[in-house]
């Protein structure tokens, strides 16, 4: 059984004494354990439950980035101009990699419950930018709010990714983080029949209607709101009694030098390039959309590829949690190996395409179902395989550690590796360059990161079936 030992451990040895200033107070126990009579519970309040904080975070992810996904959903925000919204996506994700290293230190000093309602304060700002440049022509403003939501996004990102992960029961994460991405999907869902509403008759390429951002901008602002619903993790009732503290007041030095530890740890050197080559994919299906797609082919696309993700999360959120094989490390080997060959597959194919439409420049609308149906397909796959990565990897976060203290400084590092291939991607893609090229280092990426992620979903599973110290 756990012991609370003054040298505290992620698992991976990482975090072990650091003198007197400790950074994570979490008990952890096996599978097959049971904690002791003094931390069980009764059936935990439903407002303190994993179940209401995954919620919460949830209905965030999806008024803030889960709307902004369904913006650029609709390829490069909807705008006519790929190049504009381009350069502006690189500048917001610059901005961002900087404030997601910095995530655990504005955690420490004013809680998870702060950071995730004040990170989500820029997206309204993004869309508003958009919604004058649509309208009126501006452009100053789309600038002002990608910096905007870049600097707030970046702590957004990497405090919901620790809560998302770090507050659930072990036993009940592929789902929960399943839940978390339905609920950003629902922000595509949404965003794509307001859109595919307004836009449905127009069979032409461009922009679509001003009126679309409105909408945007309204449920964007309740992201702050929703946010302060939550608690924070000392708060917090697991169902199996367990504590999951995340101490604040750390001193800046230790916090950083806890960083640096684990920015040097085999599980993240491993997952590294995954999480590289998933922020740098992310530019071009936007693009591929809004360069060959009429604006109502465009608002399917955002539509469709929010229900499409939504399933496809769900199977590999399903996959590595219900027990359909007894072994832990047979289901997240057998998960790993779909993910790896859906990929594999959708960036041949899309190679295959791209080298075509280089030199016939179509421009696709559902009304001609012979050249339609093969450009959308390929696109339902890119998003398809995206969201299969993405539930993949977080699994993987969430299962590096027990406690949100350490679960937000996985994230952050992560995710700031992952932004920072965004930045660098829209970065490239707004100069302009040739979408085949653009193919072609994403399938290059890709088979790269395969061996590491291998590896990396062994360690993973070593971690979850070490016996708790």
């Amino acid at each position: 059984m756990a012991t609370s030992d003054t040298s505290k451990t992620d698992g991976s040895g990482v975090l072990k004494s650091l003198g007197n200033e400790d950074v994570s107070d979490i008990q952890v126990y096996a599978e097959d354990e049971q904690p002791p009579n003094s931390q069980r519970r009764h059936k935990p309040q439903f407002f303190r439950s994993t179940l209401f904080q995954l919620l919460v975070v949830s209905l965030c992810a999806f008024s803030a980035p889960g709307i902004w996904s369904a913006m650029n959903g609709l390829g490069v925000g909807g705008s006519q101009s790929p190049n504009l919204v381009n350069a502006a996506n690189a500048l917001l994700y610059a901005f961002m990699t900087v404030t997601c290293f910095a995530g655990p230190f504005i955690t420490n000093i004013i809680g998870f419950r702060w950071t995730l309602a004040l990170g989500s304060i820029g997206y309204p700002l993004y869309a508003a930018g958009l919604y004058t440049n649509n309208r009126f022509g501006t452009i100053w403003l789309v600038y002002v709010g990608a910096v905007a939501c870049g600097i707030s996004a970046g702590f957004f990102w990497s405090v919901e990714g620790a809560i998302a992960t770090g507050y659930p029961e072990q036993h009940k994460r592929g789902r929960y983080i399943a839940t978390w991405f339905s609920f950003r999907n629902m922000g595509n869902v949404i965003g794509g029949a307001i859109s595919l509403a307004l836009n449905h008759s127009v069979q032409r390429k461009g922009q679509v209607g001003y009126q679309t951002y409105l909408g945007f901008i309204a449920i964007q602002c309740m992201g702050l709101v929703f946010g302060l619903f939550l608690s924070n993790p000392e708060k917090v009732q697991r169902d199996d009694g367990t504590k999951i503290e995340a101490p604040r007041g750390i001193d800046w030095r230790t916090e950083l030098r806890v960083m640096w530890r684990l920015a040097r740890s085999r599980s993240i050197l491993l997952l590294t390039p995954l999480f590289w080559y998933f922020g740098w994919m992310q530019a071009y299906p936007g693009t591929y959309l809004a360069t060959y797609f009429t604006v109502r082919a465009r608002a399917l696309g955002s539509f469709m590829s929010a229900i499409v993700g939504t399933l496809a999360t769900w199977l590999a959120g399903v996959l590595v949690d219900i027990p359909w094989h007894k072994d832990r490390k047979v289901r997240a080997i057998s998960t790993y190996v779909l993910v790896a060959a859906l990929n594999s597959a959708t960036w041949i194919w899309a190679v295959y395409i791209q080298n075509e439409y280089r030199h016939t420049k179509p421009t696709l609308d559902w009304a001609n179902q012979s050249t339609f149906a093969r450009g959308f397909g390929l696109y339902m796959f890119e998003r398809i395989s995206l969201a299969m990565v993405e539930n993949y990897i977080y699994w993987c976060i969430g299962n590096l550690s027990d406690s949100p203290g350490d679960q937000i400084r996985y994230s952050s590092l992560l995710r700031g590796i992952e932004t920072a291939g965004v930045a660098v991607s829209f970065g490239v893609q707004a100069v302009p360059t040739a979408l085949i090229v653009t193919a072609c280092i994403n399938c290059g990426f890709w088979f790269a990161a395969l061996p590491f992620s291998y590896y990396a979903t062994v360690e993973v599973v070593r971690k979850v079936r070490k016996p708790a110290l």
